[in-house]
């Protein structure tokens, strides 16, 4: 005799950049195709809609809401980043519509100023995006999650170290990494030149973007050995508008692509194809390492990042002090990769955990804070 599903119904909240559809996506699909469990996908514009109308369609048990302020946005739908809207005003008018859900799943920390200030009868559960040394892991709205899906053992220890409890961290595994929709499957040039994908951090203190960034694409790109992948966090041109500028520049070279909103930049696509990581302090390089490959980091702001955990990610490649070196630095990058792929796998099973069933994992965290979690 096969036990009872369990009752309510589970929301999922597509709220914010495209960039977090891949670390939340995973574990809609693996919770509908393991159980009946009602789940309602709440999308804020009609760029989040497009994409989860096409992937969700075999799945009975899911229906996609549009929340109060939804914006609908020109859509070529490839799933190009979104202007959204008011996050705060947004959240506010939602707050009665998930009144019917047991259970809110979200993968940002904007979100959880509901729990944290309103007195609710769901369960949150907030699953990770992105993984790194430098995780803001101190916010406060980090403890009124119900549950927190972490991908490793390591990043759990992380939490538990700054006093949170240790029933409300599970780590599931890499859950992006069982994203499936990728954009590329292969590198989108013509030749087979060696592909550098540069991916400079949005925040100033974490970035080589205003020191060397505009520097290191041009040498790059008048070397003219490398196809260059040009695609940056998606908060950069926020901060730096002069980004949309240098893209224009180069972006009909045969060797560049770039790349500022469009869905590639956050599927996978580019740390799946590219055969040299370049880059800061971005927490990219450890999607990049689930497969160890040459890395180049750039030390713009002139850390002292030796034995600094907030760098540990830096131990994975050559560091460059000087933006005169980056192209030699490429250079050497393939013949240096054998003195550093071992501590490259190392890293990346200690961040990341597992890498293959980390959705299913949290789905089935998912349901168990259903099953406790009273219906009145």
């Amino acid at each position: 005799m096969t036990s009872a599903p369990p009752k309510g119904k589970v929301a999922f909240l597509f709220l914010g950049e495209t960039l977090l559809i891949p670390h939340l996506y995973p574990i809609v699909e693996a919770l509908a195709a393991t159980s009946d469990v009602p789940i309602d996908l709440w999308v804020s514009t009609s760029v989040h809609e497009s994409l989860l109308t096409r992937w969700t369609a075999p799945f009975f048990s899911v229906r996609i809401r549009r929340v109060p302020g939804f914006r609908r946005v020109a859509d070529d739908g490839t799933g190009r980043n979104p202007v959204l809207p008011a996050k705060i005003p947004m959240l506010v008018r939602l707050l009665p519509y998930l009144r019917s859900a047991r259970v809110v799943v979200c993968a940002e920390q904007t979100s959880l100023w509901l729990p944290r200030l309103f007195p609710m009868r769901a369960k949150f559960v907030k699953t990770s995006h992105g993984v790194g040394s430098m995780s803001a892991r101190d916010d406060p709205r980090r403890r009124a999650a119900a549950l927190t899906l972490v991908p490793s053992q390591r990043e759990r220890q992380t939490y538990l170290d700054r006093g949170f409890a240790p029933d409300r961290f599970v780590a599931t595994g890499y859950v992006k990494a069982d994203f499936t929709h990728r954009t590329h499957a292969a590198p989108p040039f013509a030749d087979t030149r060696p592909v550098v994908l540069y991916a400079p951090h949005w925040q100033q203190h974490r970035s080589s973007w205003w020191r060397w960034g505009a520097e290191v694409v041009r040498r790059i790109v008048a070397d003219g050995r490398y196809n260059l992948i040009f695609a940056p966090h998606q908060r950069l041109v926020e901060k730096a508008p002069e980004v949309a500028d240098l893209m224009r520049e180069i972006g009909g070279l045969p060797h560049v692509h770039c790349d500022i909103d469009g869905f590639a930049m956050v599927d996978g696509s580019y740390t799946g194809v590219a055969d040299v990581y370049l880059g800061d302090t971005s927490s990219q390089v450890i999607e990049f390492l689930m497969r160890p490959r040459p890395c180049v980091f750039l030390n713009a702001g002139e850390a002292a990042w030796k034995g600094d955990p907030n760098y540990a990610m830096w131990a994975c490649g050559e560091v460059v002090d000087d933006v005169a070196d980056v192209v030699g630095a490429l250079d050497r990058a393939a013949l240096l990769h054998a003195e550093y792929a071992a501590v490259q796998a190392a890293f990346a099973g200690e961040s990341l955990g597992a890498v293959e069933g980390g959705a299913m994992r949290a789905a089935a965290e998912i349901v168990r804070v259903l099953e406790t979690t009273p219906s009145r």
